[in-house]
């Protein structure tokens, strides 16, 4: 018997559950070479966290059809309305074996590529229960800028069904040692090529796959067990344990 979920781009090996974005949105603007009028009304309203789970609405750059940019708040968490009648749960993340191809997210794949800029993410190890938590950033600890895959679309009125998720890939080098996925980052130039709505979907996963920033451009260390608790927020969590 085939033990395979019906969607293997579902398969939930989860990671990258929790990411900081601890600067002004204006930060990661600047970095990208954006101008601040990008920043959506919502947006400019929210402030910085050093822990942002799924299910909240952290900040999404993307580039409006007629090739403006944008900076909006979304829903971390996707899920089409057919697969919600299937039972399929919700996703956070995307794997890019699967994600390019696949009836979940191939049409986002499409014109729905976006950006979650970030300073970092938290992965687990250990056992349930004793878990210890580990801050990933880059060694120059820049702004990184997160593949995403997105139903958002401005002008259109949100839904249940509206959200994101972050593309992932498989982890390479000492970075497996502490979860064996990782998100895809990019440069901010290449985080621009990804959001260009011209560059075609098999050109779009050959950058993913391609340029993504390599395991030794990051550091991880030990952090606080408070980062376990989603309502906890403050600097503290991201110093070394």
């Amino acid at each position: 018997m085939d033990n395979s979920p019906p969607f293997p781009e579902l398969a939930r090996n989860i990671m990258c559950g929790r990411i900081t974005q601890h600067r002004k949105a204006t930060a990661y603007l600047t970095e990208m070479g954006w101008d601040a009028s990008a920043l959506g009304e919502q947006a400019g309203r929210r402030s910085p966290s050093w822990n942002v789970p799924p299910s909240s609405s952290p900040w999404l750059m993307h580039r409006l059809a007629d090739g403006r940019e944008h900076m909006d708040l979304v829903h971390w968490g996707y899920r089409p309305s057919w697969a919600a009648e299937k039972g399929l749960p919700l996703a956070i993340n995307a794997r890019i074996e699967k994600a390019a191809s696949g009836a979940f997210f191939r049409p986002h794949w499409k014109s729905g590529r976006a950006i979650v800029p970030a300073d970092g993410w938290y992965e687990w190890t250990g056992e349930k229960g004793h878990k210890q938590p580990w801050y990933i950033r880059l060694r120059s600890d820049q702004p990184m800028f997160l593949a995403a895959l997105t139903s958002y679309r401005p002008g259109k009125e949100p839904d249940e069904n509206t959200g994101f998720v972050i593309v992932t890939a498989a982890a390479e080098g000492g970075m497996v040692d502490v979860h064996d996925r990782r998100p895809v980052v990019f440069s901010p130039e290449d985080a621009a090529l990804w959001m260009d709505n011209e560059l075609p979907p098999e050109q779009a996963e050959y950058l993913a796959r391609s340029t993504a920033l390599p395991p030794d451009a990051f550091e991880w260390y030990k952090v606080t067990r408070d980062v376990n608790r989603v309502g906890n927020d403050g600097v503290h969590l991201i110093e070394p344990a």
